[in-house]
């Protein structure tokens, strides 16, 4: 009995050890996994895509990342925030690890769409309303210039920041863009953008056409139907010209003559740069200032007499204004 007693007690304590032998087992293996990982995985090869503004090296280095750096103890979402805030243009990255030693940038790069004035000086935007670049007339020439907001202390390679009561305008304009690019049509935005009026948005779209969205509307919505209109308005023969409003609640689409445009707004030129005067060529044959030509030698004037008008092209004559008696 005892014996028997003895040999249960044993089994009992077999199975009660057993799952913590079989625990302890996975944690030395995955330790051993792990130590291994960090002593043997170092980063060897970088490779970037997707890049065309900026070189690999130039991405490389914003990364921070060095050659004999361990591939999993790199913090993926500090090298992407470290890059995007270098690399303006840069609008997007991904980093993945390709074993045993390879680290991978896909970078997506973004355009210029908009700028914005302050201090004196353009700002220019992306889609999502992150400051790019800042320069003088020359950089935004053919971009829309925004009006009705008013940036506060920009800085390249962040977002726009506004002042709290035009925080709700930002948003809207950054679904705008957003809208308009999913649409392929950032390419025809042009002039300005206003967000003066709380109810609506007017933008310069080609040459000679203003449109008029509503302010809290669907974009996607409206993109739609602008897309659509337009590609009416060719097929029928319409010019583009004078202003499309669409910010009707019936989603009517009415086609004004008067091109509206924003009161005292006027495009920006860009700088004229100064041209060098030419120098005049040195007269040949030892000839000086003052010399006069003997008039035997001169060739004879000849009376110019009027050439015959080309009978194709009737010249315009401007009206004259009757004389008035003495």
């Amino acid at each position: 009995m005892a014996a028997r007693r003895n040999r249960r007690g044993r089994r009992r304590n077999r199975g009660r050890f057993g799952g913590l032998y079989k625990l302890l087992s996975i944690l030395l293996i995955f330790a051993a996994i792990l130590v291994g990982c960090i002593i043997f995985f170092r980063v060897n090869t970088m490779v970037v895509t997707g890049n065309s503004r900026y070189t690999q090296e130039e991405i490389i280095a914003a990364a921070g990342v060095e050659h004999g750096d361990n591939l999993f103890t790199l913090n993926k979402y500090q090298i992407a925030d470290r890059i995007l805030t270098q690399l303006p243009y840069v609008d997007d990255v991904t980093i993945s690890r390709k074993l045993p030693d390879t680290l991978i940038f896909e970078v997506a790069e973004s355009t210029g769409v908009a700028w914005v004035e302050s201090g004196g000086s353009y700002w220019l935007i992306n889609n999502n309303c992150k400051v790019l670049e800042v320069g003088d007339a020359s950089l935004v020439q053919g971009k829309p210039q925004l009006l009705g907001i008013t940036p506060e202390n920009p800085t390249v390679g962040n977002t726009l920041t506004v002042a709290p009561e035009q925080q709700a305008k930002l948003e809207r304009l950054q679904a705008f863009l957003q809208a308009i690019q999913a649409r392929v049509m950032t390419g025809s935005l042009s002039a300005f953008i206003d967000l003066t009026a709380d109810n609506e948005i007017r933008f310069g779209y080609g040459a000679n056409l203003t449109v008029v969205f509503p302010m809290n509307g669907d974009f996607n919505d409206a993109t739609y139907e602008l897309k659509r209109t337009l590609d009416t308005m060719d097929e029928r023969g319409i010019t583009r010209t004078g202003t499309l409003d669409l910010n009707y609640e019936s989603r009517e689409v009415h086609l004004l003559p008067e091109r509206w445009m924003p009161e005292g707004w006027s495009p920006v030129e860009a700088p004229v740069e100064p041209t060098e005067p030419t120098q005049q060529p040195e007269a040949s044959g030892g000839e000086t200032e003052g010399t006069v030509t003997d008039e035997s030698t001169a060739a004879p004037e000849t009376s110019e007499t009027p050439a015959s008008p080309d009978p194709s092209h009737t010249p315009m004559v401007p009206e004259q204004a009757p004389e008035q008696a003495e």
